[in-house]
């Protein structure tokens, strides 16, 4: 048996490398040494500006007070994902729709979708059938309370936060150097390998060789370690996913008193536009593709569609994207994150996400100096059924648009391509709602997310499927609509107990006006790391 690793060293700043800096210092033993290298002269590269529901978890555990978070980050709370515009009604009407941090009831032991796509729900979509978070998004409202009186309606939420990621990144370094990281401010000239093509230490500008155990490459998208230097090849997506270029720009809340709790995202006419509304401004941008706009096409659409909330004058920086991963993540003593270790387009915002589980796959595969070949194919394997699984889930959102006034729309769900996985599975959902079978290994996104999408673009009933669904239970109206008018009711109730957002992020922040009191802590997580909790 070989050696213990004593030394992991990070290449690479910015979220990823000072989050596996941070996480890996709260995690392994005090003996194991972690320095990372971060070069002066390659400004900071801020990975997400929104999280999924797993984050509250992580902080938590890196210690990270809630408090300090949302004012040093100008943090706010997301409770999912608003698709607007993705899919038109059988009117030819655009369709909104959440994707939520929130899970179905069962009713009488059947699972709300199978009520919902057999007898509808009135003048409600799904999500509104059984959840009232669409209902606080419209009110400007979050999952938490201020000073509300009698029992809360909706205790747990599932929630996950908009971020600025440069000042996330800040964050992190301050608290890593003074945990105990040995930050070195130089550039890496060259790659030593040994004779069996590991990397045996990295040649800096500065303070000259620097031998290495274990290196995590979060360089970004240059890979200068895993691709670079060990020559690992990249695996393009280019085949799913049409898009490949973005522009972006910061602009200032219409109104500052009033702030969304949602990630949206909006279909323009050759991709989509994102909106991440933070506490002191929104970012937003545009992903779309170049054969189907040119820069200055894309950005004139861009800004119309941003109206008077653009400022004057604007000019939205232009970022060309390379959508894809490394063949492998682990290859030899070096393991990517982050933008080394691929790119799928930020629609549910997965970045951070995935080097959170990256770092805690490490944990659980954790090698010794021998770095046995069990144990690295054992961590690739989980890596790549992650890759897969985001790159699918993305997909499914293009392939079941049924968008006819661009060619770029009717592109995406004729000439892009999807996995056999997934091809299969729409093949299989045509006859039936999914199941927990139909995803057994799913990292992010249950046949709950699925059938979310499958019902929040409506497609059972715009031609998608066989008419009635097959199911061997016996389905009677009057238990749903017992449930529709209980969950209507509460659904009041939670709209009526919940706080504006803007006033829960100033009390969290420290800033409520005198004579105002909150409480700081964020209530209840889901420390199972699932990308749901449960409302009922």
């Amino acid at each position: 048996m070989g050696d213990p690793v004593t030394s992991i060293t990070i290449v690479g700043g910015g979220t990823a490398g000072w989050l596996a800096a941070c996480f890996l210092r709260t995690k392994c033993a005090p003996k194991i040494k972690i320095t990372l290298i971060e070069s002066p002269n390659v400004p900071t590269v801020g990975v997400g500006e929104a999280t999924v529901p797993h984050m509250p978890v992580t902080l938590r555990e890196m210690g990270i007070d809630d408090q300090e978070f949302m004012r040093r980050c100008n943090a706010s709370f997301k409770m999912g994902v608003m698709f607007n515009d993705w899919n038109v009604d059988r009117k030819g009407r655009f369709i909104r729709y959440m994707n939520p941090f929130a899970s179905p009831p069962r009713i009488e032991g059947v699972e709300a979708g199978h009520y919902f796509q057999a007898y509808g729900a009135g003048n409600r979509d799904y999500i509104r059938s059984f959840s009232p978070l669409m209902d606080l998004f419209e009110s400007w409202k979050c999952p938490f309370s201020l000073n509300k009186q009698g029992e809360d309606p909706m205790p747990r939420a599932g929630y996950a936060y908009h971020l600025d990621a440069v000042k996330f990144a800040g964050l992190l370094a301050e608290r890593g150097r003074d945990h105990g990281i040995e930050h070195i401010l130089d550039d890496v000239d060259d790659v030593e390998l040994d004779e069996r093509g590991f990397v045996a230490a990295l040649i800096l500008r500065e303070t000259g060789r620097h031998p290495v155990q274990l290196v995590l490459d979060c360089t970004g998208f240059r890979g200068l370690v895993i691709q670079k230097a060990l020559g690992e090849p990249f695996d393009s997506y280019a085949d799913y996913l049409g898009n490949d270029r973005a522009m972006a720009l910061q602009v200032p809340h219409p109104d500052p008193e009033k702030i969304r709790a949602a990630t949206q995202s909006t279909a323009l006419g050759a991709g989509w536009s994102w909106a991440v509304p933070l506490f002191n401004r929104i970012g937003t941008g545009y992903v779309f593709s170049s054969a189907h706009r040119t820069d200055d096409e894309a950005a004139e659409e861009f800004l119309a569609h941003l109206g008077d909330m653009a400022p004057p004058g604007a000019e939205p920086r232009v970022i060309p994207m390379r959508v894809g991963r490394s063949r492998r993540a682990w290859v030899k003593n070096c393991i990517a994150l982050g933008l080394s270790g691929g790119f799928i387009e930020p629609l549910e915002s997965t970045a951070i996400h995935m080097i959170d589980m990256g770092l805690r796959w490490l944990l659980q595969y954790f090698p010794s100096q021998d770095y046995e070949d069990a144990t690295r194919d054992a961590y690739n394997r989980v890596s790549d059924g992650m890759f897969n699984e985001v790159r699918d889930f993305i997909c499914l959102h293009y392939r079941l648009n049924n968008r006819t006034d661009d060619p770029y729309w009717m592109d995406s769900r004729t000439q892009l391509k999807i996995s056999d996985r997934l091809e299969h599975l729409l093949d299989l959902w045509r006859h039936q709602l999914p199941t927990p079978l139909d995803v057994p290994s799913a990292h992010l996104f249950t046949y709950n997310v699925f059938t979310a999408v499958l019902l929040g673009k409506q497609v059972y009933d715009n031609g998608y499927g066989e008419g009635q669904l097959n199911r061997s239970f016996a389905l009677p109206e009057k238990p749903w609509k017992a449930f529709l008018r209980q969950s209507a009711a509460r659904n009041r109730a939670v709209l009526d107990h919940k706080a504006d957002h803007r006033r829960v992020l100033l009390a969290l922040r420290g800033e409520l006006r005198a004579g105002m009191r909150a409480n700081t802590r964020l209530g209840e997580v889901d420390e199972s790391g699932a990308a749901e909790s449960a409302l009922f």
